[in-house]
């Protein structure tokens, strides 16, 4: 069996260089939530000397509280600010040799595109825009994967390692109970049964089928590199093999 396991980077974390010998993909800040040209361009070359695969992590505009803010945007103005983004980091990949692998939206606009139609649509627009070959990478199950399938575009259904669930397959919403899990173990029972099993324990108890193709794992979390490492302990144990291809 294998997994590709991602985290969020260039958001100002001291662990990056750390979490990218354990993850297979990195999602770099494009500079709306976080990040800016030089961290972008730091990110692109840790991320190129680790051999691992590059994504760009294309946000809201919204600095102030870390792209976690509900937006409702013109799709016009969202494509526009899309295409800037994953353009930016695309060039900066480039420039070092390395090649733009996957988009991942960020926070708020992530959970949005999962279960808003048009605004799905106009990210997987956007990344077939810039590049037909990139992958988009969305919450397992949601809008954001069926409206990249529509436009042709390869996915790769997106589970986390350290958020709980509810009973509709979205993730429980920052700020509200059960929202974050903080203990390792049961964030390692709750990532193995999600890429195992194909299944995961809603917070209200219901089981929801998942197609679990990557695993994330937030990079500013504070316990992401010990999740980290448990994890691919826990993965090598298992004969899940992390890779990104």
């Amino acid at each position: 069996m294998k997994i590709d396991l991602n985290a969020d980077l260039g958001e100002g974390s001291a662990s990056d260089q750390e979490l990218l010998q354990l993850v297979s993909s990195a999602n770099i800040a494009c500079g709306f939530h976080a990040g800016d040209a030089a961290t972008m361009l730091q990110s692109v070359r840790w991320a190129q000397a680790a051999g691992v695969a590059i994504g760009a992590h294309p946000s809201f505009p919204d600095r102030e509280n870390f792209g976690r803010t509900a937006m409702q945007l013109p799709p016009a103005i969202v494509y526009a600010q899309m295409i800037y983004q994953i353009g930016a980091l695309k060039s900066m990949a480039e420039s070092e040799g390395a090649q733009l692998v996957h988009v991942k939206p960020h926070g708020m606009l992530y959970n949005q595109a999962a279960a808003d139609p048009q605004l799905a649509d106009t990210i997987a627009r956007a990344v077939k825009a810039v590049d037909a070959r990139l992958i988009l990478v969305g919450l397992a199950g949601s809008d954001s994967i069926r409206a990249a399938q529509h436009y042709g575009l390869k996915t790769r259904e997106e589970v986390f390692a350290d958020r709980g669930y509810q009973s509709s397959g979205a993730l429980v919403p920052r700020g509200q109970p059960g929202a974050l899990i903080e203990d390792t173990a049961q964030s390692i029972a709750h990532t193995l049964t999600m890429v195992q099993q194909r299944k995961v324990q809603s917070i209200s108890g219901e089981w929801v089928t998942v197609n679990a193709e990557t695993v994330c794992l937030h990079g500013d979390g504070a316990h992401a590199l010990q999740f980290a490492h448990a994890l691919r302990a826990t993965f090598a144990a298992q004969h899940i093999t992390v890779t990104s291809v």
